[in-house]
């Protein structure tokens, strides 16, 4: 390996042995889980069927085309009921994480022996559990529909922002809090007026950040009948409707595309 010296010049050296062994265990350990892996897949795989893909899907792009434009009318609905789970699980994600972010910051917790881990179990919990995972369970409970995918995007939006917004507030100016709280103001009075305004424009940013990633999410829970613009997605591939297939999928992409556009210029406006 190779080692500078005080003039900027570099000698090569022989490892040593041990870290030579060592560095060879590590590639001969790396070469057996892949060894072992592919053996797997290879195991699991019809290859008649893989080698023969390229012309299916050449085959079935061919029958998604044209799209069938006389089926746009029945999927305002659909786009709509997509946009209010993603806003209003974005709106129940803040506000249950405001609390949870702010009992997570070391600076902040009421107690770091008890509240601050249970509240980082929370953020685990929702960001460690998929959206769909959350949908399929919640369909199960209380039946399919848009409350179910509202409260399948909230579910998991809720570990995201208050990660981030615990992040934040640990980051802030201490000195502007002790400021505060040097002019005898209450507890509530220095969250407002020291902590507040630090994390204010993070938290926006976090907002509309995690609403677009919502807009894309909510766009495949009608799979498992969580509400959407999936829902008439599944039902066309259901029934080997391409041509409205690829109507759905040209929709879905103008929808993120545009929420992208908002969301990239309220971030620029607030940032």
């Amino acid at each position: 390996m190779a080692t500078a010296i005080k003039d900027g010049t570099k000698v090569w050296q022989r490892r040593e042995r041990g870290a030579q062994f060592a560095t060879w265990a590590v590639y001969l350990v790396g070469v057996a889980i892949f060894v072992y892996c592919w053996d797997l897949i290879s195991e699991r795989t019809i290859w008649a069927f893989a080698l023969d893909a390229p012309a299916q899907a050449a085959d079935l792009a061919a029958r998604m085309v044209p799209p069938d434009w006389n089926s746009i009318h029945g999927l305002w609905r659909p786009i709509w009921d997509t946009l209010n789970i993603a806003t209003l699980g974005t709106v129940m994600a803040i506000v249950v994480a405001l609390p949870i972010a702010y009992c997570a910051a070391q600076n902040t917790t009421p107690s770091t022996a008890f509240v601050r881990p249970l509240a980082l179990f929370l953020i685990v919990s929702s960001r460690s559990i998929n959206s769909l995972i959350w949908a399929l369970m919640l369909v199960t409970i209380i039946g399919p529909g848009v409350l179910a995918g509202i409260l399948s995007i909230g579910l998991r939006s809720i570990g995201f922002c208050a990660k981030l917004l615990y992040e934040a507030i640990e980051e802030i100016d201490e000195s502007q809090v002790e400021a505060v709280r040097a002019t005898g103001a209450s507890g509530a009075q220095v969250t407002a007026y020291g902590i507040v305004p630090q994390v204010l424009p993070a938290f926006a940013g976090i907002s509309v950040f995690r609403w677009d990633i919502n807009i894309r999410e909510s766009t495949v829970l009608g799979l498992v009948g969580a509400g959407g613009i999936g829902l008439p997605l599944n039902s066309a591939i259901t029934t080997l409707a391409w041509t409205q297939v690829s109507l759905i999928l040209l929709v879905i992409i103008a929808t993120v595309v545009v929420s992208e556009w908002v969301s990239a210029k309220v971030r620029h406006a607030i940032i």
